[in-house]
């Protein structure tokens, strides 16, 4: 073999290993940890990692049961939350709060005794729920009425309905005095003033329908809406512009960020978890699509450990069928996934 021959396998051998060292870097090494059984059977919705507590609350059906987020042990249950979707903890009042979607009333209880505080009549069908720790109050999307609840939590009151024209899906807060909440029925994202509490623009999402999954990056003032037709929308939260539109996995219902790794995550119905990588504040790409388990759709993410939570449970068909696939009793767990 000549050294010219010798040099050009060589060089090929290299540039190969290149390669796969290179994609191999692309991979996140994100794996399941770790499966949380809970012993009931009933639908859920949204789910909150609590860092603080060491605690994960999971909705499902008419209860939230909490679990011990490093062992999964469980904890305790908050009862009579009938259609739960989401879950609010205020450590600075040591209170939380739980929407109860088909009661269309939010249960506020003690984060130390999970005893039932009180309760406060919402919007109909009371979903999403946050806090903007710019205005310190609390935001509640109502799904049926077409509004929100803005509540004080130092009173527990509501204290003014924003009407906002369409199905709230979830909102967040940059954390200056915007609130941006997705409208699933009219494709829009809308940005509301904190101060005034006044709708002050409606961005379209031009490629995305039924925005759900929410999430924003608040030093680059991007928004991530995860779609129903299986695209992600990154916004400049600033004008509404579309910045990027990635693909992801089908049914989705939840977006994290993550500001410390730069990533986003959008959890699908189909056993998929889409990874986006922020390059810079105007490129994005997805990194891997993680094999997680059918209707794994909504997530929660713990901002310290980076872990995420997905919660689902086996069904009679092999392929998701939305939100009203028939659930296999006696399967319904958490899925802890990580590095």
């Amino acid at each position: 073999m000549s050294i010219l021959k010798t040099a050009s396998i060589a060089l090929l051998l290299i540039n190969f290993c290149t390669a796969i060292q290179t994609d191999a870097q692309t991979k996140t090494g994100i794996h399941l940890l770790r499966t949380d059984k809970i012993y009931s059977d009933a639908g859920w919705d949204y789910l909150l990692a609590d860092h603080a507590q060491q605690k994960l609350y999971v909705s499902h059906g008419t209860q939230v049961n909490i679990l011990n987020e490093k062992t999964g042990d469980s904890l305790g249950v908050i009862t009579n939350t009938p259609g739960v979707h989401g879950i609010l903890i205020l450590h600075d009042l040591k209170k939380g709060y739980t929407t109860n979607g088909k009661a269309g009333d939010l249960t506020v209880f003690d984060i130390s005794t999970n005893a039932v505080i009180k309760k406060i009549k919402a919007g109909e069908n009371p979903d999403a729920i946050f806090y903007d720790d710019f205005s310190k109050k609390i935001y509640v999307c109502n799904g049926r009425s077409l509004d929100m609840s803005v509540i004080d939590p130092a009173t527990d009151k509501v204290i003014a309905t924003i009407p906002l024209g369409g199905k709230p899906e979830t909102a967040v807060s940059n954390g200056k005095g915007k609130i941006f909440v997705n409208i699933e029925d009219k494709n829009d994202v809308l940005s509301i003033d904190a101060k005034t509490l006044k709708v002050l623009q409606r961005f379209k999402l031009e490629g995305g329908e039924e925005p759900s999954g929410l999430a924003i990056d608040r030093l680059t003032s991007r928004l991530f809406v995860g779609c129903g037709n299986k695209v992600l929308i990154v916004l400049d939260a600033q004008t509404g512009k579309k910045i990027s539109t990635l693909p992801i996995g089908d049914g989705c219902d939840g977006v994290a960020f993550d500001p410390s790794l730069k990533l986003a995550y959008s959890s699908n119905g189909d056993g998929t978890l889409t990874v986006i990588k922020e390059i810079s504040a105007n490129q994005f790409k997805v990194i891997e699509n993680i094999k997680t388990f059918l209707g794994a759709r909504t997530i929660a993410l713990d901002y310290t450990t980076h872990h995420i939570f997905l919660p689902t449970s086996d069904f009679k068909s092999t392929e998701f069928e939305g939100k009203k696939a028939i659930r296999i009793p006696g399967t319904f767990r958490v899925l802890e996934y990580g590095q």
